[in-house]
Parts: structure tokens; sequence; C-alpha cells
């Protein structure tokens, strides 16, 4: 695309800097471009390998990420077995962020226009608008807890005046709602002024965050003279253990869901590393970022929920909890620095993404800001609190749930991409309605019918699970337990055997 640039005065001889067009260039369809969804300068491309490794850190500092450990004990595992699975699934979810990160990098647009290559201009908005919804259910979500760790502040410091009966409806008492709707208002700052100044929030919150965590599992050990009973107790799959012999069945789906707990990033970290400078700091950026610092706050989670046995006489999983008991000024710096956690992963996982998918919708219209307060708007609407009730459904019906629906998206885009277009594509082309990726007006049907043979043979056991089926034929509980593998497989194959030999660059 061409670049416009500033006016420069003879008087003061000041070189001239690109700027974005406000306009799209000639020959591309309106309906397909804003300045958000164009591509980034060069100039715009500012982020070096640490900028993407605070990025992952501040992400990874949440509430979401401290509670993974809780339900894979709970599920039976020691913490040995909870933090290696951890690990691994992020290792394994890292492989196809770094590939569709590749895209961002090279090309410099957003997910939603790398989705017109494989499922064509008006097609990519359904892959586009499922991945902003999952978004906004996590949206809603990291809201409820940012909200509710003010709500313990507030206890906190007037002696629990702000407790009250919950409301109609909601479910939810008066101070609690005016919690959520606080923190939920503090997005909209960010959310106005775009996806650079969530850069400079990331890279100032990662080094603080891991402080604290540092700081809270020294509080832990020091406080209970060690780490208690919860590193030393057996995993339950052991001989004599209350589920001998069904480790490996409980591993696997545990190992999907950690997979699906960042799939939703995988799929639109282009939105993302095309301000890269280049590839190597989007690579290194997130090798450094993503599966240690993963691993290390599951570590912390279960050292620090072992201490709580010791200190309280009980395992304190959630952290809004565990500051609301720790009492005196060091709650307000635990909620605190809670509340930017929360806010950091928010922005950065839970905006971006829909706010892009939702503008994709129709571009002439829709820009990033007003796609990110339809993502706002939905994250309240949605009642978040009710997602985070049952800590096996959140695990197994909900993070496997949606990644039977992402694993097929990430295996169309990587077969697209890598196998059919050899990474190779016409930036311009991806913004014209009758370019190469057209298709049949627009719909190209071979991603969809991909998309769809991807998704269908987890959606039974996904009913099962949820319980809105009594029961399926084994064989259906079988497949959900690897869902997104099975999405990612299964719909990259489609896609090939339909597409090869007709790749349009």
């Amino acid at each position: 695309m061409g670049l416009s640039l500033k006016a420069s005065s003879a008087k003061n001889k000041k070189k001239a800097t690109p700027m974005k067009q406000t306009a799209p260039p000639q020959n591309y369809d309106p309906n397909l471009w804003n300045k958000d969804l164009a591509p980034v300068t060069e100039t715009e491309r500012t982020w070096d390998a640490k900028a993407y490794a605070a990025l992952w850190v501040a992400m990874v500092a949440c509430v979401p990420t401290y509670l993974l450990a809780g339900g894979l004990i709970a599920a039976g595992m020691n913490w040995q077995q909870a933090v290696l699975t951890v690990l691994l699934g992020n290792v394994i979810v890292l492989l196809p962020m770094i590939a569709i990160g590749h895209m961002g990098a090279k090309y410099g647009v957003p997910f939603p226009v790398l989705l017109r290559s494989a499922f064509g201009p008006q097609g990519a908005k359904i892959p586009a608008v499922a991945r902003g919804l999952v978004a906004c259910g996590w949206f809603g979500i990291n809201t409820w807890v940012g909200g509710s760790a003010i709500y313990v502040i507030l206890n906190t410091l007037t002696g629990d005046m702000f407790k009250g009966e919950a409301l109609p409806l909601l479910g939810i008492d008066p101070a609690q709602t005016m919690s959520f709707l606080v923190f939920w208002a503090m997005h909209l700052y960010f959310i106005r002024n775009g996806t650079e100044s969530i850069r400079w929030l990331e890279v100032l919150a990662a080094p603080f965050l891991l402080a604290m965590g540092f700081a809270l599992l020294i509080w832990a050990y020091v406080t209970a003279g060690g780490f208690g009973e919860m590193l030393s107790a057996p995993s339950q799959f052991i001989e004599g253990g209350a589920k001998e012999g069904q480790f490996w069945g409980t591993f696997f789906i545990s190992l999907t869901g950690m997979v699906g707990f960042w799939a939703t990033m995988a799929l639109n970290i282009p939105d993302f590393t095309r301000y890269a400078k280049n590839q190597r700091a989007q690579i290194i950026g997130q090798a450094i970022g993503l599966p240690i610092p993963m691993a290390l706050f599951a570590f912390i989670s279960v050292a620090v929920t072992s201490a709580t046995v010791t200190i309280y006489g009980e395992a304190i999983w959630n952290p809004v909890e565990l500051a609301g008991r720790m009492g005196g000024i060091s709650v307000i710096f635990a909620l605190a620095a809670l509340v930017i956690a929360t806010l950091t992963t928010n922005l950065a996982a839970n905006v971006v993404a829909p706010a892009y998918g939702f503008s994709n919708l129709a571009p002439s219209k829709i820009s990033f800001r007003m796609g990110g307060y339809i993502t706002a708007a939905i994250g309240i609407l949605i009642f978040p609190w009710k997602l985070v009730e049952d800590a096996s459904a959140y695990i197994f019906t909900w993070l496997v749930g949606y990644s039977a629906l992402l694993g097929p998206i990430a295996g169309v885009l990587i077969a697209d991409y890598f196998l059919l277009k050899r990474a190779h594509l016409n930036v311009d082309d991806l913004f014209k309605a009758d370019g190469v990726y057209g298709a049949q007006k627009g719909w190209n049907r071979a991603g969809l019918i991909a998309f769809v043979a991807g998704a269908l043979p987890n959606l039974p056991g996904f009913l099962h699970t949820a319980g809105v089926v009594k029961s399926v034929p084994a064989v259906f509980d079988a497949i959900y337990v690897y869902a997104w593998f099975v999405g990612f497989i299964v719909a990259s194959a489609v896609y090939y055997l339909m597409t090869r030999g007709t790749a349009k660059t």
C-alpha cells in the first residue's frame, strides 16, 4: 500500500515520516479495508524480542493461569505432574503460535485479514467472529476476577461493610456488581488508545508481576515454615490411590485443556507480530515468554496453596480469597498487583482479537475502537461469574470445548499458508473482493468445509461433557479427549486435499 507523508516545513527541514493512510488505496474494496486492518508501516514495526517476552509474562501472570494447576490437582495429579502438564501443553501450543505469528511478522496485517486467504473475504468473517466470541468469554471472566479483587479491597478496608444480598437475576450483590463495572470501565482507556498503549503497559507490568509472584512464594514459605503437605502428597493415580490406573485418560484431556488455554492467542498472534521488527523478535520473544513462565506460575500456585493448608487449615486456590485472608496492608498491595495482572492479560489476550474480528465484519463502519467497545459490552452480557463456578467444568467443558472450535481454524490457516501458498501472499489482493482470494463470491468453500469437518468429530463428546446429552458412543468421548489435535489434523488434511494444485498468491 502507498504511504502518505507528513508535511515538512522548508524552514525547519524536518524529515517526513510515514503515516498510515486514512483512505483505502485505489482498487482496494472499502468494505474490506480500514486504517486499523491495513498493513503496518516500517516505522510502526517497533516490537523486539523483549517486548514479546514481556507481553507473555504479563499475560501469563493472571488468576486463570494460577487456577490451572489447582484444577489438575483436584483431578488427582500430584504437583510435579500438574506443573509438567502445564509446561508440556504450552510447549506444544508454542509451535502453532510461532508458525501463525510468522504470517503477521512477514506481511504486517492482523489475523482477520490473513483468514481471507483460506476462507475468502466473506467466509473469513465466520472464524474471526468465532475467535472473537471466545475472547469475549475470557474478557468477561477476567473482568469478573479483577472486579472481585476490588470488592475484597473495599470489604477489607471497611470490615465487610459492602457485603449484601444477591440481586435478582444477577446472583451477585450490589457492591460486587459495581466493582465488576468499575474494573470493566478501566479497559475503556486502552481500547480507546489502541494496541500501542497496550504494549507499553505490558512492558512496564511484566517485571513488577514477576517480582510479586516471587514475593508471594517467599511469604508462603516463611509464614508456613515450608510449603507443607501438598508438595509431599502422592498422585491419586499410583497403586492404592483413589484413581489408580486412570492417569493417562486424565493426562491427555488435561493436556488438551492446557493447549486450549492459549489456543486463542495461537490464532490471533498476528495481531501483535505484525508490529515485529523481524521474525527473530517474535520467535525468540515468544519462546522465552510463554512455556517457562506458565510452568513457573503453576508451581507458585501449587506451592503457595500447599502453604495455606498449614497457615489457614485449608487449601485456598483462589488468590483473591487468599489476599483477603492475609489481612493488613499487605492485602492492598497483593490485590492491587492482581488487578494490574488481570488488566494486562485481559487487554492483550481478550480485547485485541475480538476488536479486529468485529471490525472485519464491516471495516468501513466498525473501527478497532468500536470493535473493542462491542467486546466490552458482550463481556457484561454473558454473566461471566457463571462460567467459573465449577473448576471441573472450567477445564473440561470450557477450555477443551472451545479448543475443538479453534483447532480447525489453526489447521486451515497453517495448511493454506505453509503447504499450499509456501508462505507467499499477495497483500493487495487480501483487500480486494475480486482478487485472487475472492473465491466463490467471497466464500472459499474448501476453507469452510475443512473448518466444519474438523469441528464435527468433537461435537458429540462436547455435548456429553457439557451435560446436554446423557450418553454418546464411547468413541466420541475418546475423540473429545484430543479435541484441539483432532480438529487441527482433520481440518488441515481436508483443506490440503481439496486445494492442492490450486495455489494462488
